[in-house]
């Protein structure tokens, strides 16, 4: 893949015709701000209505040809798809848009780029190394058509099978060497663990949607000094700091964790499992929202839906609304009203305020 930086780019999606404008508006809002996470340039925003994603192109082959004759005039030289799209169909839409010098990514690629620009550690870039392999090895179909044609047509038993075979080994011998360096990692987690339980250290981990100020919140509870920014995956690697509770006159660990984001796929989630474990394997979860975000809502259910998936909904959870000083009281009055029922605090982790708040919580809780 090549370097966003300075690079012109064609933004697409797909949405289905009833689909609200202001739904469709939000879902490119965000694959926008992903682009400019990483750094990239948007020429356009463009999408397709259809009821169903083509088998071959997912926008269909008309719009492909649109979106090169356009990119050509402007310049452009790479379109995303806010999709995950299928080994064949990003190879289709690659091929067609092959003549015009223009790149296609997915929304996954797009992904996998910011969090390689945001690893920090060892771990983390071996995990996300492990994610890009994953992803990268069902367009072997794609490169084994091209491959084959090279050796005189689709069906010929040659060197563009030989090829196939040969990289799907590479894929899979290189998927089982990060595999086994991931290994230390994580026995290294599990005797950090086992020594914890003997000394009973209890530990909180912070989850949330990207970019919900878990990491502020780790530094001014914890008096770390961990990078902070706005933007989306700012942190990848779990971070771990102290916490005194004067009532229970006792010390606990608190961790941060990756930021969760809506359609982030399954294999993603599990290519992260050792950075996740913290979370798994914490006594309690504090869920930290931005309350100021227009889709506050939805976020909360993005994070719920992804703690189900990872099997820790039971845990005990507080629901942290961070950002307060941005929030009206009107807005914070129906919040809570349609919070009632879940245990929840309001802070600003940036301004620190209502910290205490939550220590006392975790104390109850």
């Amino acid at each position: 893949m090549s370097d966003l930086k300075q690079q012109k780019i064609i933004l697409i999606d797909l949405i289905e015709p009833r689909m609200t404008s202001e739904h469709a508006l939000d879902r490119m809002v965000e694959l926008k701000e992903l682009v400019e996470t990483y750094g990239g340039l948007v020429v356009v925003k463009k999408w397709q209505k259809r009821f169903h994603p083509h088998p071959r192109t997912y926008i269909g082959t008309g719009k492909v040809d649109e979106i090169g004759i356009e990119g050509k005039e402007l310049g452009a030289s790479l379109v995303i798809i806010n999709a995950q799209l299928k080994p064949r169909q990003i190879y289709e839409v690659s091929e067609s848009l092959r003549k015009y010098k223009i790149e296609v990514w997915d929304r996954i690629d797009l992904i996998l780029k910011i969090f390689s620009k945001h690893a920090k550690t060892t771990e983390a870039r071996l995990e996300i190394e492990l994610a890009s392999v994953r992803h990268m090895g069902p367009r072997i179909f794609g490169m084994g058509m091209e491959l084959s044609r090279q050796a005189g047509g689709i069906g010929t038993v040659g060197i563009g099978e030989t090829n196939v075979e040969r990289m799907k080994r590479h894929l899979k011998e290189k998927e089982r060497r990060i595999k086994k360096k991931l290994e230390k990692y994580q026995k290294g987690r599990e005797l950090q663990r086992i020594s914890r339980k003997r000394k009973n250290l209890k530990t909180v981990s912070i989850v949330g949607y990207t970019n919900a100020g878990k990491t502020t919140l780790l530094n001014a509870m914890t008096g770390r000094d961990e990078y902070v920014a706005d933007e989306l995956f700012a942190t990848l690697d779990t971070r771990v700091g102290n916490l005194y509770l004067p009532n229970k006159k006792e010390t606990i660990l608190v961790s941060d964790t990756i930021g969760f984001i809506k359609e982030l796929p399954p294999s993603l989630i599990n290519a992260f499992s050792s950075t996740l474990s913290e979370m798994v394997d914490a006594d309690m979860l504090l869920h930290v929202a931005d309350a100021s975000d227009i889709h506050f809502y939805k976020n909360l259910k993005v994070v719920d839906s992804i703690l189900g998936k990872l099997k820790v909904k039971s845990k005990p959870r507080l629901l942290v609304l961070n950002k307060m000083d941005q929030v009206s009281k009107l807005t914070r009055d129906e919040i809570n009203r349609r919070l009632e029922e879940v245990e929840h605090v309001w802070i600003s982790a940036l301004n620190k305020k209502g910290l205490e708040k939550i220590v006392l919580k975790i104390e109850d809780l």
